[in-house]
């Protein structure tokens, strides 16, 4: 190219930069991005489909602030601009007003719920009035009368709007500068005065959160299965992740299947929870305050089953996913039965679970166990037992024990799952004698503050961490009961219960790190270096998420229990990392895990000193078996899967009127033919309209 060329190049380029810049300049003059925003997702099972999604392009609405559910009519029917994106304060956030707006959805093109700052007073649970009651024990074959909750219904609260489905996006807001923003433009822009309607421009609000699921499990997991180029697109992931556990005495995991001579206790608790909104899980009371409980209670006991062992081995189990249909405990007990697991069901002598236990009226839990089950002699027999060992465990503790003094089915409960597959002695700990105590079961009320977890004022971070709550120390008294119902349930010797004692010190740092803030120095000190990033400044999400990989929760579960039951061994980095006491150790990684700590920094000096911890801790798959035999509208176990999407983000604008669009577009379409015909007449007369003016070639002087 010539050098006039290279100008017209360069000059071209400059252009576009400013065009770019410019574009992005006025994008940002013309949108509010929300920075906080936690969206309804898509989930699906054998049979349908929950939860909520936007058009490809997202949903967009004029912005109305609900005031009472008597202004739902306005958006129903009587608004002059719809579709409106719904902005709902908490208390508006109910079953009657979203089935109103489901209803009505041609005119609602979403709904933001403005997350509080404080709980409610009354109880709220988007759950269902009976948890997992299809894929429990209590089915019309094994007693029709007790199915369905038809004795107890366990959760009176239970809405079910988590469980139905939307076709608008609904988000959570937090309530700060975003929310401001909100309520500014609309009180601007849009609120009538006077009776009198909104002029344009009108704030509105756009919503993304399209959903690439559809229908059902088996629908998405076949669109899976077809492959039509190199890299396919996955519409939707099984739900699960994995179980953590550990054993009092070492079990060769490497050899699966019944182990003999061996009998074990297992003690049980769920570590998931959930709400309407994805990864807004708190969980305190509905999972919290059970593997908590059992968590410190597996510490009390490391000396004890060291010093003493008793005749049973006590098997620690934490299932993940259990509010999808027990898909952690479900894939235990799949796996026992076929030989998977270090143990099988012949192993099993008795189940103790920890339920939700949080919420002690008079310091009193009660044993639930099942009516059923126990008309076997042998059963009963051994259900008394450990009734009878958790009652001489609360002896002499700020703690009372009684059976529900009526005959009732379990509560939901991991139990059942084992129950399911063969009669097992067990009991479930729970703090209701019926219906949950918890007003707040599986919401986003369900948090630090419902457990009555406060701190003085003024207090720092790490201040916080290590003072003891009242909410603690009553936990620190069930895990002591605990602890010692189990070692006597084990074969242990009464003589050493006396020493058996939880920590209401470890307990609140777990309370604290769990529903405070997971980034503190004493889960730091308890962890590999390269799970710091992991630690946030905010509660652990409790949500159970996509069989891909461990959570935060499971990996952080699976140090605390490692540390907790373990000991410190002295063997270097590289042994410890490669499941060995030494270069020549080929046996112990069948026995026992080896977890390199990264530990405290010593006083004047940032840098850690590591150490390794030798345990039993093990972690073993919580995907449902549904997945495994491709069975994707299967009865007997979970199905649950969760879509896949691609942008999940909101933000407002200012919209102007429909006529005032028409206007622009048919102004815009106007000066498109003008340019045209301009064009054309001036290419037909381009060479009268840019003659050069020179003679012609063949002009003779």
């Amino acid at each position: 190219m010539d050098l006039l060329s290279n100008k017209w190049v360069l000059n071209l380029l400059v252009c576009c930069l400013f065009i770019g810049v410019g574009c992005n300049s006025v994008e940002k003059k013309i949108y509010v991005h929300l920075n906080y925003t936690v969206p309804c997702v898509r989930l699906l099972n054998a049979t349908h489909q929950i939860g909520c999604q936007s058009h490809l392009s997202g949903n967009v609405g004029v912005l109305h602030v609900l005031e009472s559910e008597e202004n739902v009519d306005w958006v129903l029917r009587s608004g002059p601009n719809p579709p409106y994106l719904v902005i709902l304060e908490s208390p508006l956030f109910t079953r009657s007003i979203m089935m109103k707006l489901k209803n009505g959805s041609s005119r609602v093109a979403g709904v933001a719920v403005v997350a509080p700052s404080a709980n409610p007073l009354e109880g709220v649970s988007p759950h269902t009035t009976c948890p997992n009651e299809n894929t429990g024990v209590y089915t019309e074959v094994y007693d029709p009368s007790l199915a369905h909750c038809n004795m107890t219904v366990w959760n009176p609260l239970g809405s079910g709007l988590s469980y139905e489905q939307f076709d608008f996006p609904i988000f959570s807001l937090k309530d700060d500068n975003d929310t401001q923003v909100i309520r500014q433009c609309y009180m601007d822009h849009n609120r009538a005065v006077n009776g009198s309607t909104p002029q344009y421009p009108l704030c509105a609000m756009q919503l993304y959160s399209h959903m690439s699921a559809v229908t059902d499990t088996a629908t998405c997991m076949r669109r899976n299965d077809i492959n039509f180029s190199i890299s396919p697109e996955m519409v939707c992931d099984p739900l699960g992740d994995y179980n953590v556990w550990a054993s009092t005495r070492p079990i060769n995991n490497t050899a699966k299947g019944h182990k003999m001579w061996e009998s074990v206790v297992i003690a049980a608790a769920r570590l998931d929870s959930r709400s309407f909104f994805f990864e807004v899980a708190p969980g305190a009371e509905s999972g919290v305050s059970g593997f908590v409980t059992l968590l410190a209670a597996a510490h009390a006991l490391r000396n004890a089953t060291k010093e003493a062992p008793p005749n049973r081995t006590i098997l620690y189990t934490f299932f993940q996913g259990e509010t999808f249909d027990y898909i952690g405990s479900s894939r235990m007990v799949y796996d026992m039965q076929n030989n998977h697991f270090a143990v099988d069901l012949d192993n099993v002598h008795s189940v103790l679970e920890i339920g939700q236990v949080g919420l002690l009226a008079d310091s009193r839990l009660w044993l639930h166990s099942d009516p059923v089950s126990r008309r076997n002699d042998s059963v009963n027999a051994e259900v008394k037992k450990l009734i009878e060992s958790l009652q001489l465990a609360a002896k002499g503790l700020n703690v009372s024990v009684n059976e529900p003094g009526f005959s009732q089915p379990l509560p939901p409960s991991s139990f059942q799952r084992f129950l399911r597959a063969r009669p097992i002695p067990g009991v479930v700990i729970e703090d209701h004698q019926s219906a949950f105590t918890n007003r707040f079961y599986e919401s986003m009320y369900d948090n630090a503050e419902y457990l009555n977890i406060s701190y003085p004022p003024n207090l720092t971070p790490e201040e916080q961490l290590v003072f003891v709550t009242d909410t603690a120390t009553a936990l620190a008294e069930v895990a002591t009961m605990v602890a010692r119902a189990l070692y006597i349930q084990a074969g242990g010797a009464e003589t050493q219960l006396e020493g058996i004692n939880a920590d209401p010190h470890i307990v609140t740092r777990m309370l604290y790190g769990f529903l405070i803030r997971s980034n503190n120095s004493w889960f730091q000190q308890l962890i590999p270096s390269d799970f710091m990033s992991h630690l946030a400044d905010r509660p652990t999400n409790f949500y159970v998420g996509v069989a891909q990989q461990s959570s935060e929760l499971t990996l952080l579960v699976k140090y605390l229990l490692a540390n907790l039951t373990g000991s410190t061994t002295n063997v270097s980095q590289d042994n410890c990392q490669n499941q060995r006491e030494d270069e020549k150790d080929k046996e112990s990684k069948h026995m026992y895990s080896y977890m390199w700590i990264q530990g405290a920094a010593p006083p004047n000096s940032t840098k850690r000193e590591g150490f390794c911890v030798r345990s039993t801790v093990r972690v073993s798959k919580a995907l449902s078996p549904a997945f495994d035999l491709r069975d994707y509208t299967s009865k007997n176990y979970s199905t649950w899967t969760e879509s896949r999407w691609k942008s999940i983000k909101g933000r407002i604008f200012l919209v102007a009127s429909h006529d005032l669009e028409m206007l622009t577009l048919g102004v815009g379409v106007a000066v498109l033919l003008a340019s045209l015909l301009l064009t054309y007449i001036m290419s037909s007369k381009a060479d009268i309209l840019f003659s050069s003016g020179r003679e012609p070639a063949n002009a003779t002087y």
